[in-house]
């Protein structure tokens, strides 16, 4: 008997290669061979893991220890109600250990099995009975082999004698159908993994959206409706903007705005920190370079002005520029041109530009290390940022704006601050402007200690007394203490500490951890500023540690 047509074969091997899904793979190939001539039932079993053999029947002829075979497709029609066999599940056919009867022994030794003829008695016949009522006649059986590895096994039962060249024809087959199912789990691993990735980027969208919402400017303050004015009337235009502010004045999100205002909103919108890129690398990150321009370029390079093309760059830390570049950025701000490095023709891009520094380029002119030209080039329309002191009046908004947003994001409950909080984050110098407030109210908010956190504040006071080169009238001016008032102000802190805490000194609860220092650390100031002779009577040493510092 030959299983099939040899037009036949070509067109099932063609539709094999075609498909995305094990499952289509085996039940093409079973439905397809199951049809043939003389063909009574054809089966597929795949090797696969096994959790059940301490229960396993068989575990005794077992080679696999762990895997064995599983049935995965089955066709064929009974010649006595032409009932189809496509049960995959049926008892004493749906698995077979590795060596046990023919399809075990195929699967285990990789070696193609035929049984010309077959009398129904023999042992490895699962079931006699269908053997006589079916008339069948001879079994073949072939490993599904792809790279090396036995993947199952394909077995045919017929009512007939396999005619010559019949085994070869299965073999062929069956190699097809191993490596379509090796293509057909690649294909199913991928596209799991795509879908992994749309969820992870729905995902990640619906997080850039909630981040978004966030991204206006927040405050009332005159410096800030002033910053909103001038975002106003540039927005509509072309003009190149320089940032100027203090580190951490949010510059940054200025930028944003000025993008998301413009008429390039929909265009890419490119960041470039200028003080994180190597010297040497600035010519070839800006505009780009050919293959083969210096050691290491093995393939031609956009720079960021071509990536930018259409949209918005954004300069950040513009004063690191070499002064050598300085005169090519000069170039491509004012006609949109610019070469590779390694490259003879030129190159044209539109970009807008937008620039942002924290230091004084006037100075830097004067300095010479700042090209005039660029400087004056850059500022067609200046925005200067105001520090956070110069708009106090924006702290309590900023406060419950990063307490929402930190107490989302860490999952803790929403709280606010009391008045008296408020007044003593307002009273604050804020060096670090916005940044620095906002990675105060991120440790507030993880630590869940307001007090504990303003009492550090306090005591710690201002990292950075020098004078801001961008200060703007809007600030109040501070009042210097002294070092007699700087003294009493901790006196007044520690014991509001241990007031609080009902002079417990130790513990979760104690003063200690409310100030944030170590107990010994407030033991040793007690005894400085002699504050322990304060202690009620009526607070037990029974509960307190020794003042001494023994435990």
């Amino acid at each position: 008997m030959i299983i099939l047509g040899n037009r036949n074969v070509k067109t099932l091997l063609l539709d094999l290669a075609q498909q995305r899904a094990v499952e289509d793979v085996l039940s093409l190939a079973v439905k397809c061979l199951g049809t043939a001539r003389d063909s009574a039932l054809v089966r597929i079993w795949l090797v696969e893991p096994d959790n059940s053999c301490p229960t396993c029947a068989e575990q005794s002829t077992c080679a696999g220890r762990g895997q064995c075979l599983h049935l995965k497709a089955s066709y064929g029609k009974s010649r006595i109600d032409d009932k189809c066999w496509t049960c995959t599940e049926a008892s004493g056919f749906y698995r077979f250990p590795l060596g046990s009867r023919k399809v075990g022994s195929i699967a285990l030794t990789h070696k193609p099995l035929e049984v010309a003829r077959i009398n129904g008695s023999e042992p490895w016949i699962a079931d006699p009975g269908w053997i006589e009522q079916e008339g069948i006649v001879s079994f073949a059986g072939q490993p599904l082999v792809c790279r090396g590895e036995t993947l199952g096994v394909i077995a045919v039962f017929s009512r007939d004698i396999f005619e010559e060249g019949t085994m070869e024809l299965l073999r062929m087959v069956a190699d097809h159908i191993a490596y379509a199912i090796a293509n057909a789990r690649l294909f199913e691993i991928a596209d799991a993994l795509n879908q992994q990735k749309e969820l992870e980027n729905a995902h990640l969208r619906e997080e850039l959206y909630e981040a978004r919402k966030f991204t206006d400017i927040i405050g009332e303050s005159p410096a800030i409706k002033e910053i909103r004015e001038q975002i106003r009337i540039v927005d509509g235009t072309e003009a190149t903007v320089l940032i100027q502010g203090d580190s951490g004045t949010g510059k940054e999100l200025v930028a944003h705005e000025l993008h998301k205002h413009s008429k390039r909103k929909n265009n890419p919108f490119i960041k470039i920190n200028c003080a994180a890129i190597p010297q040497h690398l600035f010519e070839s990150e800006f505009f780009g370079h050919a293959r083969g321009a210096f050691t290491g370029a093995i393939n031609d390079r956009m720079g960021f002005f071509q990536v930018a093309g259409g949209g918005t760059l954004f300069l950040d830390e513009i004063a690191e520029i070499p002064l050598e570049l300085q005169g090519k950025l000069l170039r491509v701000i004012q006609d949109g041109e610019f070469r590779r490095v390694g490259e003879e023709k030129s190159r044209f891009t539109d970009v807008r530009l937008i620039a942002a520094t924290n230091k004084n380029l006037k100075e830097a002119v004067q300095e010479k290390t700042f090209r005039g030209d660029l400087y004056y080039r850059l500022q067609v329309f200046p925005i200067i940022m105001p520090s956070l002191k110069d708009r106090e009046e924006d702290i309590p908004l900023l406060v419950r704006h990063f307490i929402g947003l930190f107490c989302k994001k860490n999952g803790r409950r929403v709280f606010d601050l009391s008045g008296e909080q408020m007044r003593r984050l307002q009273q604050y110098d804020w060096p670090g402007n916005i940044r620095e407030l906002q990675n105060f109210v991120e440790r507030l908010v993880i630590t869940g200690r307001p007090e504990q956190a303003l009492a550090y504040l306090s005591i710690c006071g201002p990292a950075d007394t020098k004078e801001k080169p961008f200060a703007q009238p809007y600030g109040v001016s501070h009042k210097i203490l002294t070092e007699t008032q700087m003294r009493q102000m901790e006196i007044d802190n520690l014991k509001a500490a241990l007031e609080r805490t009902n002079w417990l000194v130790y513990g979760k609860r104690g003063a200690a951890a409310l100030l944030g220092i170590k107990p010994t650390t407030l033991i040793s100031r007690l005894k400085r500023f002699d504050l322990y002779k304060l202690r009620p009577a009526s607070v037990s040493f029974e509960y307190q540690q020794d003042f001494s510092g023994k435990e």
